[in-house]
């Protein structure tokens, strides 16, 4: 899926928009019991319950494509064959009205996921898109087909904080305690995929609110695939690729170098409005640390090591490798932040035998706040 698809779908879970009519789900206690089974109609719910549901469904379609939000692919072995996918297909052609098939999705999840023993919360809903068709005029009257697809959400429940609250009857405030509340999604996915304005069966999209660590246990029993590496195992990687292969040439001006060109990459593709997740190859990496000074024999090593870390030919987001918002520098003692823009104001240097991270600082010093003046040298 690429971004303007996902936008698409995002904008259809809403009240007036979406062909949500029911909720499904169960509560799972941190002993991975289920507690209780959810079964509802949003006809007979408020509108404010209604906007509830559907904005925890909505969250897990939020984050970043490549970062929160994975494709999962099938292979053509499995959706002609697996149990998996046998009952995720099973879930969308009955529109999750098959209570059996239901429950057995809801008791996978609950006897594998580990919550590090925090209950939660499995939603459920199915929605039928009646996908217009685009024109040279944009949206037209016509359609293409209909997207039937489910939306699933894995919802922590956090534990209540008393407060005060107003009592209309009694017309005063007065401790008010909510013993359970439900927080945004940690996990979830949509299946199947939205691409090319159309279901593709042999993917879905999932959701991880945690880019370093995805759940694994979840995708193995839900999809039983292979995933792609997270973001943060991207960055894990890069580094790991980045200190073994050029030692003790990694220097600043090399970091700082590669993270200017990268980070140019991502502000191009931004403003060329392509949907498509924005991702280099190993080859283009390495020609950013040639252009950073480093000697063929060491770019040929830093080659060899990403291929050892990410695998043969496959391609990298730079988002995921880089923070686009700040360098930060840190030694035991102290830490620096410096937004991107400025890192040319930064230098290491070593002075009569120690080694200095200097700052240029010509005006508008602060010291918690306070302007403060740096005196010339005598």
């Amino acid at each position: 899926m690429n971004q303007k698809e996902l936008n698409e779908i995002r904008r259809r879970i809403r009240l007036d928009r979406s062909s949500i009519r029911h909720i499904y789900g169960c509560y799972v206690s941190g002993s991975k019991e289920i507690i209780s089974y959810i079964d509802e109609s949003l006809g007979l719910m408020s509108e404010t319950e209604t906007e509830m549901y559907l904005a925890l469904l909505r969250k897990s379609l939020s984050g970043a494509l490549g970062r929160n939000l994975i494709d999962i692919s099938f292979a053509a072995k499995q959706v002609m064959e697996s149990e998996e996918h046998k009952l995720l297909s099973a879930l969308r052609r009955t529109e999750l009205k098959d209570e059996t098939l239901r429950q057995a999705f809801f008791k996978a999840i609950a006897d594998t996921l580990d919550m590090e023993d925090r209950s939660y919360l499995i939603l459920l809903a199915f929605d039928a898109y009646d996908v217009p068709h685009r024109g040279k005029d944009d949206l037209q009257d016509s359609f293409d087909n209909t997207f039937k697809y489910l939306l699933c959400s894995i919802c922590p429940i956090k534990e209540g904080k008393a407060g005060l609250g107003y009592d209309a009857g009694e017309k005063r405030f007065r401790s008010a305690v909510v013993d359970q509340v439900v927080a945004g999604p940690a996990l979830g996915f949509m299946f199947p995929a939205f691409d090319d304005r159309a279901a593709n069966i042999y993917d879905a999209l999932f959701y991880s609110h945690d880019t370093a660590g995805i759940h694994q246990e979840f995708i193995d029993t839900v999809f039983k695939t292979e995933v792609p590496m997270s973001a943060g195992e991207q960055k894990d990687a890069f580094h790991a690729a980045l200190t073994t292969s050029l030692e003790k040439n990694l220097s600043y001006d090399v970091i700082q170098s590669v993270h200017e060109q990268l980070s140019q990459r991502i502000e191009a593709h931004k403003e060329s409005r392509d949907p498509e997740v924005l991702e280099i190859s190993v080859e283009e990496l390495s020609g950013m640390l040639e252009t950073s000074g480093m000697k063929p024999e060491t770019v040929e090593s830093f080659k060899e090591k990403c291929s050892e870390e990410f695998g043969k030919n496959k391609l990298i987001s730079p988002a995921n490798i880089i923070d686009t918002k700040h360098i930060r520098l840190e030694t035991p003692e102290v830490s620096i932040t410096v937004d991107p823009k400025f890192s040319y104001l930064v230098q290491t240097k070593k002075i009569n035998g120690r080694r200095y991270i200097m700052i240029a600082a010509d005006n508008g010093v602060e010291v918690n706040g306070v302007a403060v003046n740096i005196e010339d040298e005598e």
